[in-house]
């Protein structure tokens, strides 16, 4: 019996993991298995332990495949397939976690401004507005649905099928009512349609845009993608004294230690300057027809 299949078909069923997890999983657990003696079955503590140490890849990666690893051996235990856990007390390299880099306001604001200079200006402006509005991850914003939009705010099915509420301020409503009400595939059921096989624009398509829109505000290109935006979001709410379980909501985080992270990386410059200007309730733009 192949108990790594059942695994992930349990996985697919109950807790509604996407196809790029899956895989990850997958292939991180085939590797296990392969490489150990015996066989993932009858592996101990000391040889998982043993498997993960040999491995020359990152901490990170290893942390990865530890937790593939740990899922696998936490369902086998609740299965009642085995009696002990033999990841119950792994010991793994340290990481230090990278620290999310973000954009000031100014830069945020000469981005969007920039947009108009791009071809599909309208399409490229709603889509940073939405990013930089609601947090969005860039396949959220991607794979849009138009049945998301519900006046002021989106309603967006994020990892795990888990559905969220996130509000849009003034700006980016009226940037994506315009381009709702310019866009040419009005019988699409995405925000923001492409003639390509997904039927949507790509991450990828996106990203190149977006940089494209860089150079052309003067903002090394090196600095600006779509996590970069959410990164900006999520930073200059906090800064702005917005509450970190509301900023975890919006950002769709399952463990308020992942939104933490941004208490580390608001220096007080910044701080005073979004307190200024908050981002989803500043009144300096004039929305213009």
């Amino acid at each position: 019996m192949n108990y790594i299949d059942i695994f992930l078909e349990a996985l697919s069923a109950e807790k509604g993991r996407s196809a790029k997890t899956l895989s990850s999983y997958e292939s991180d657990l085939r590797l296990a298995d392969a490489a150990i003696s015996g066989g993932l079955m009858t592996a101990d503590t000391t040889t998982i332990q043993n498997y993960l140490s040999s491995l020359p890849d990152k901490p990170s990666s290893i942390a990865r495949k530890a937790s593939a690893l740990r899922g696998f051996y936490k369902f086998l235990m609740l299965e009642k397939i085995i009696t002990t856990n033999p990841t119950k007390n792994l010991e793994l390299p340290k990481s230090e976690r990278s620290l999310p880099k973000f954009l000031s306001t100014d830069e945020i604001e000469l981005l969007i401004s920039s947009a108009g200079d791009i071809k599909n200006s309208l399409r490229l402006r709603a889509m940073i507005e939405l990013l930089y509005a609601s947090g969005l991850r860039v396949s959220e914003l991607c794979e849009l649905p138009t049945t998301a939009i519900l006046g002021d705010k989106l309603l967006i099915h994020g990892k795990g099928a888990k559905e969220r509420l996130v509000p849009m301020h003034a700006a980016a409503q009226h940037a994506l009512a315009k381009w709702m009400s310019a866009r040419d595939d009005t019988d699409s059921k995405y925000v923001f349609p492409s003639h390509g096989k997904s039927g949507h624009i790509t991450r990828d398509g996106f990203f190149k845009i977006l940089k494209k829109c860089a150079v052309l505000s003067g903002i090394s290109p090196t600095r600006v993608s779509p996590h970069v935006l959410r990164h900006s979001f999520a930073s200059h709410l906090l800064a702005g004294g917005a509450n970190l379980r509301a900023i975890q909501t919006m950002l769709g985080h399952e463990d308020i230690s992942t939104t933490q992270i941004y208490t580390h990386v608001l220096p007080e410059q910044l701080r005073d300057t979004v307190v200024r200007h908050h981002p989803l309730s500043h009144s300096k733009e004039q929305v213009t027809k």
